[in-house]
C-alpha cells in the first residue's frame, strides 16, 4: 500500500506533461529555424509568448514541488539541516545536468552556448529555495520585488559571464537557453505560494477528481513524472530526425 506521504498529485504530473509536450513542439520549431533554415518567428508574437509560458508552467510547478517536498521531510520528521542537505544534493544534481550542456553546447553549437539555462536556474533556485518554503504571502511580495529588480538589473551590461546568472550579461551576448535569477526566481516563488495555499501539509484543500483513469491523463502524468529526462534526450531525437528526414541542412555541421 502506498503511503500518504509517498501519493503523487496526478494533477501536478498531468501539468508537468502537458508542459513537456509544449517544450517539445517549441523546440521542433526552433530546431528549424536553426538546422533546417526555416523563417520561423520565434522572437515575437504568438509563440515568443508560447515559449515563455512554457517555461513559466516549468518553473512555477518547481516551486509547487518544493513545497511538497518540504511538507513530506516535515511529516517524516526530518531535521532542518537535513532538509537543507536534501535541497543541495538534489540542486546539485540538476545544475550539474545543466553544466553538462553547457559543454556540449561550448563543443557542437559555439554560436548559443547555454551558460545558464533552465537546469542551471531551477538547480540555483532549489539551493536557495529553503528559507521561503515555510512563507505564504510573503512569497508573493518577493516575487513581485524579483520582477521588479529584473528591470533594473538586466539592463546593466558587463563585459564578462561572471553575473550572468544574475540577469547581468555581456552586450549582445547570444544563448539558445538563459533564465537567470532575476525576474525567474519570482516564479519559483509564486509556486512555492501556491503550493503552500494548495496543498498545505502534503494534502489537498480541495477535493479534485481522480481522472487517471483516462488513458490520455494518464500518459501526460507519465511524462510529467519523467520530465528531467524527457528534457535531456529530446533535442538529440529532433535533431537526428531532422537530418535523417533529409530536413535539417547538413552545411551547417560543417
Amino acid at each position: 500500500m502506498v503511503s500518504s506521504l509517498d501519493k503523487r498529485f496526478w494533477e501536478i504530473d498531468f501539468l508537468r506533461g502537458f508542459a513537456v509536450l509544449m517544450m517539445i513542439l517549441f523546440h521542433l520549431l526552433y530546431d528549424l529555424n536553426h538546422f533546417g533554415n526555416y523563417d520561423l518567428n520565434l522572437r515575437s508574437g504568438f509563440w515568443m509568448y508560447f515559449g515563455r509560458l512554457t517555461a513559466m508552467i516549468f518553473i512555477f510547478l518547481a516551486g509547487v514541488s518544493l513545497t511538497l517536498s518540504f511538507s513530506r521531510s516535515i511529516a517524516k520528521n526530518r531535521s532542518q539541516s537535513e532538509i537543507i542537505l536534501r535541497n543541495i544534493k538534489r540542486g546539485l544534481k540538476i545544475f550539474s545536468w545543466g553544466v553538462i550542456i553547457t559543454i556540449i553546447t561550448y563543443i557542437l553549437l559555439p554560436e548559443g552556448v547555454i551558460y545558464f539555462g533552465i537546469l542551471h536556474f531551477i538547480g540555483f533556485s532549489i539551493i536557495l529555495s529553503y528559507p521561503f518554503l515555510r512563507l505564504g504571502y510573503a512569497n508573493i511580495f518577493a516575487g513581485f520585488v524579483c520582477a521588479l529588480a529584473a528591470i533594473h538589473i538586466n539592463a546593466i551590461n558587463v563585459d564578462n559571464l561572471w553575473l550572468l546568472w544574475l540577469g547581468m550579461a555581456p552586450q549582445g551576448l547570444y544563448s539558445f537557453d538563459y533564465f537567470p535569477l532575476l525576474p525567474w526566481f519570482g516564479i519559483v516563488l509564486f509556486g512555492i505560494f501556491a503550493g503552500n495555499m494548495l496543498y498545505h501539509d502534503y494534502s489537498r484543500i480541495a477535493d479534485v477528481p481522480d481522472l487517471t483513469g483516462n488513458g490520455a491523463v494518464r500518459m501526460f502524468c507519465m511524462i510529467g513524472q519523467h520530465s528531467l529526462l524527457i528534457y535531456l534526450i529530446h533535442q538529440p531525437i529532433l535533431i537526428i530526425l531532422l537530418y535523417v528526414t533529409g530536413i535539417a541542412d547538413p552545411s551547417i555541421l560543417q
